[in-house]
């Protein structure tokens, strides 16, 4: 990139960057968790409403535009070749809000440089630079060879349906890339892995287990209520024991909370509790054979607990010359953890993420990526809230549903979710 150019890009996001910061303010304002599918709103009136407000921005930059029937959209720049394209996908979708935010989540601010609101980073912020990104193109009376369209996904943190609807129904882009990451390209994600593993009905020590909002975010908090008697239970870090009446009593875990993309450093509250439990002897027959199926199974967030090993990702073959001049392949092998924990410069073109459960954030003024993470781990014994959260939870018998990048899922019953993240619920 000539000094030019980069002096044009430099005076464009200094001319544009409080309109930028102002649009970023409009989509965070927008509660865009999924909710309850309806007529017009596959995925519930957020995300519909998300959709419609980027349209409505890329509309008034000059940009061509079309909604996907609801699933998805797209804003595009036209190009020389109509016959394909270059695309980036976003989403403005966002995950429940979960606990430790100390302002309202969907008011964005700034403080100490940062940008603060649910998706500012995730990915409503790296959303509105695109489009700034083809407003500049524009602008500037670039020429393209093809079009650039900038897909609106909707969708991305839980079924991906808006993606599998636009690739039934529109042709795909001949290259894509997601600013959704960290800067300067993202080159794969995490696959999914969804399942159930479902227990008789327990009815015996366990009255009911609950905690967690989301599949894909790392619980920090979680209880069950046992019949049991309190004075002959043991203490336990990041474990509280509460009288409950009438024989018994609720066991909380207290744990610290994340994005399933990046589970490390987390504690899942779920299985805190699930520990303790097995532990401790509190359980039936019945219900510790669920239990202890649930611990092996999310023992770790790369699946060791099952005797499984990560493979690595990266691979390459080389050769080598002997003394004799005979030559040998090798491979070579590069161990990749695939995290994405970093954060988003307003001031720049950059786009990267940092999802937690608590936060969202990105840097207003640093061209510096970092990462903050603000999650709250509280002993106030509250309970879990999990009441209009979005989430594939099950109740009554003891089940638990894993859809994420890391082995986790929701439970009902006498279920949890020891390694990744996940919910639980049952009555």
């Amino acid at each position: 990139m000539d000094q030019g150019l980069n002096q044009k890009i430099d005076a464009y996001i200094a001319e544009n960057k409080e309109q930028l910061l102002q649009d970023i303010a409009a989509l965070v304002a927008i509660d865009s968790v999924e909710g309850t599918p309806e007529e017009g709103a596959p995925f519930g009136k957020g995300p519909r409403a998300a959709l419609d407000k980027t349209l409505e921005l890329a509309a008034g930059m000059g940009l061509a535009t079309r909604n996907c029937e609801n699933y998805i959209g797209y804003a595009e720049l036209a190009g020389k070749d109509p016959e394909k394209y270059l695309a980036t996908i976003c989403h403005v979708d966002v995950v429940p809000v979960g606990n430790g935010w100390t302002a309202d989540p969907f008011t964005m601010r700034i403080q100490d440089g940062w940008l603060l609101g649910r998706g500012v980073a995730d990915d409503k912020g790296p959303m509105v630079a695109t489009l700034y990104a083809l407003k500049f193109l524009k602008e500037q009376g670039y020429e393209l060879r093809y079009p650039i369209r900038a897909l609106i996904g909707d969708n991305e943190e839980t079924h991906m349906q808006d993606v599998e609807y636009y690739l039934k129904n529109y042709p795909a882009p001949v290259f894509c890339f997601t600013p959704d990451a960290e800067f300067p390209v993202c080159n794969g994600e995490k696959g999914h892995f969804g399942a159930k593993i479902v227990s008789p009905v327990c009815n015996g020590v366990i009255c009911d287990f609950e905690g967690g909002v989301a599949n894909n975010a790392v619980p920090d908090r979680a209880s069950a209520l046992l019949h049991t008697d309190i004075t002959k239970l043991k203490n336990a870090p990041n474990i509280t024991l509460e009288p409950a009446g009438e024989g018994c009593v609720r066991v909380r875990g207290w744990g610290k909370s994340g994005h399933a993309a990046m589970p490390q450093g987390t504690v899942n509250a779920i299985g805190l509790v699930v520990n303790y439990l097995l532990d401790n002897g509190l359980c039936n027959e019945t219900e510790r054979t669920y239990l202890e199926a649930v611990r092996k199974l999310h023992a770790s967030t790369a699946g060791e607990g099952l005797g499984e090993r990560p493979e690595p990702i990266l691979s390459s073959r080389t050769t080598e010359s002997d003394a004799n001049g005979n030559t040998h392949s090798q491979d070579q092998q590069a161990q990749t953890d695939g995290t994405q924990d970093s954060s988003t410069p307003a001031d720049s073109s950059s786009n990267t993420q940092n999802q937690s459960q608590g936060t969202d954030s990105s840097t207003a003024n640093s061209g510096t990526p970092s990462d903050t993470t603000n999650s709250s781990q509280t002993t106030d014994g509250s309970q879990p809230n999990t009441g209009g959260q979005t989430s594939d939870t099950t109740s009554g018998t003891g089940t638990a549903d894993s859809n994420n990048s890391n082995s986790s899922g929701t439970t009902s019953g006498t279920a949890s979710d020891s390694s990744s993240q996940g919910t639980a619920s049952s009555n």
